[in-house]
């Protein structure tokens, strides 16, 4: 019989050969593969415990010298070699919720294209912005994987191609322009309840009260209604249950293989999310809609396609209408009067349009003046660009018989994973100077500023951009101008106003801590 040791080390080799052609999909599957060998020696004699060490001693230090090799092909890519080894960097740093200032870090140290992962790249250029997300860039890969459930329908942020186009194509109907014009009196109606809320409370989370507003917007557009969080405490629940389940989502993202073996035990968050959604939809079709909703376009109950949309289907995408609108739109707005509130002279000067376009009288929810007020839009572009919603964005994947392709100048091979993190592209003094650090709303209106908006991308750009994106300016305008124009907010007595921006945690979307405000009626 030959050595334990000799016929471990040629197992290892040959399993870890294996699985670099025919890539295992799920965890359970690869676990069974990697236990295969091993229980074989031992079945054939040889001694258990030197057949398991040897074996995956062996398999460990061949993964992990073949990927920091020059065999490797993404050797020519720098970046810190722990990265290049494991993605359990990747998923601590998606646990942490500061992947985006990690990325960040590296690009600065290392330069615009950096190695990611094994198999991932981030490339923060401009040049990147059409080569990956591009009507005529890459298509999404296996990080969207870790987002599908098996067992439920995908949603159209998991979608790609004819599927993607056809789902996109009822999603349009539902953002269109009529459609946020009906979407307008839905605003309107839960933005007066917010100042009604708060108006009488002397110190508030502004943040929460963000969210809870969002959240209740959000299920009168996707659903007709059904969400009070604003009124009904009880339903508050809702908020931490739908973060929770996106911060571990953004863990496995990292290892799409484990999230599909995840995705056969019980998980409460997602479980509750789901009935959510089936319940949201069925009290949806037994009622008399006032308005068309976006249910009502998803559901193409206008009869325009030749088909109806599964309900199932409907259901995947209202739920992401409320989970994605909400979470992003109230971070950015909280991130606006955060920032708003740091610089008073900005706060003034957005004070001084809004009270000039909606004086005493007028109804500051009317959206008629909106195209005019170019410091409001100047400020909520420059609170988009520091804080984008969406930190890190989902990568595309250089496919796989495409001989690679050269995005930025540098050579990507097939396979690849590429990300182009909106966060370091928004700080990179290339596209933006003077001080891209610094909250300066005149850099969208004074042209002395240098400012490249092709590399201002918040909502993603290309055919998988986001597709309500006209919906939440609209939304953020609106709810901006009516509180302005109402009331009066400034940090509140202890509030730690210079640590607050560390505590943006990236879970895809963005996650923010309590604004503590002091309130005051104008």
């Amino acid at each position: 019989m030959l050595p334990t040791f000799f016929v471990s080390v040629a197992l290892a080799e040959a399993t870890h050969l294996f699985c670099h052609v025919y890539e295992p999909q799920t965890a359970h599957g690869g676990l069974a593969l990697i236990m295969l060998p091993p229980t074989i020696l031992v079945c054939l004699g040889h001694a258990f415990l030197a057949s398991y060490a040897y074996f995956f001693l062996a398999l460990s230090l061949s993964i992990v010298l073949y990927r920091l090799s020059p065999l490797h092909p993404l050797y020519h890519v720098p970046g810190p070699w722990v990265w290049r080894v494991t993605k359990l960097i990747g998923m601590y740093m998606s646990w942490s919720g500061n992947q985006h200032r990690y990325l960040n870090e590296a690009h600065l140290k290392y330069g615009p294209v950096v190695r990611f992962g094994p198999n991932e790249v981030s490339i923060a250029d401009v040049d990147a912005v059409p080569s990956v997300l591009g009507s005529a860039g890459l298509p999404k890969g296996q990080f969207y994987d870790g987002r599908k459930d098996p067992r439920a329908p995908s949603n159209l942020l998991a979608m790609q191609g004819e599927p993607h186009a056809n789902r996109r194509r009822l999603w349009n109907r539902g953002m269109s322009t009529d459609s946020l014009r009906e979407y307008e009196q839905m605003i309107a109606r839960r933005a007066t309840q917010l100042l009604d809320c708060i108006a009488d409370l002397e110190i508030i989370d502004l943040a929460a009260w963000i969210s809870r507003f969002t959240f209740d917007f959000m299920g009168d557009m996707a659903f007709g209604g059904g969400f009070e969080l604003m009124h009904d405490e009880e339903q508050r629940y809702l908020i931490p249950i739908i973060q929770s389940f996106g911060a571990t989502i953004s863990i496995f993202t990292h290892v799409p293989w484990a999230a599909k073996t995840l995705s056969l035990f019980p998980i409460a968050s997602r479980d509750r999310l789901r009935k959510f959604g089936v319940d949201n939809a069925r009290r949806r079709i037994k009622s008399t809609a006032q308005t068309q909703d976006l249910f009502y376009h998803l559901m193409d109950e206008a009869g325009l396609e030749k088909q109806k949309p599964p309900l199932g289907d409907v259901i995947a995408d209202g739920a992401l209408a409320v989970v994605a609108g909400a979470d992003t739109t109230a971070s950015a707005l909280a991130s606006l009067f955060y920032f708003l509130m740091l610089h008073p002279k900005y706060y003034r000067r957005l004070q001084e349009e809004i009270d000039a376009h909606f004086p005493p009288g007028s109804d500051p929810l009317d959206t008629h003046s909106h195209a005019d007020m170019k410091f409001l839009d100047a400020c909520i572009n420059e609170a988009l660009r520091l804080k984008p919603p969406v930190p890190t964005n989902g990568p595309r994947q250089v496919p796989l018989g495409s001989q690679g392709k050269l995005i930025a100048g540098v050579f990507i091979p097939e396979g690849t994973q590429v990300y182009v993190p909106p966060y370091s592209l928004h700080l990179d003094p290339r596209y933006f100077s003077p001080d891209p650090d610094a909250f300066m709303p005149e850099r969208w209106i004074d042209p002395a500023f240098a400012s490249n908006t092709t590399a201002f991308i918040p909502f993603s750009y290309g055919p998988s951009n986001c597709v309500g994106k006209n919906l939440a300016r609209k939304e953020m305008a609106m709810l901006t101008c009516v509180l302005i124009a109402r009331l009066e907010f400034r940090f509140a007595p202890g509030f730690d106003v210079a640590g607050w921006p560390s505590q943006h945690r990236d879970y895809f979307t963005t996650s923010t801590g309590p604004l503590i405000v002091s309130v005051n009626k104008r």
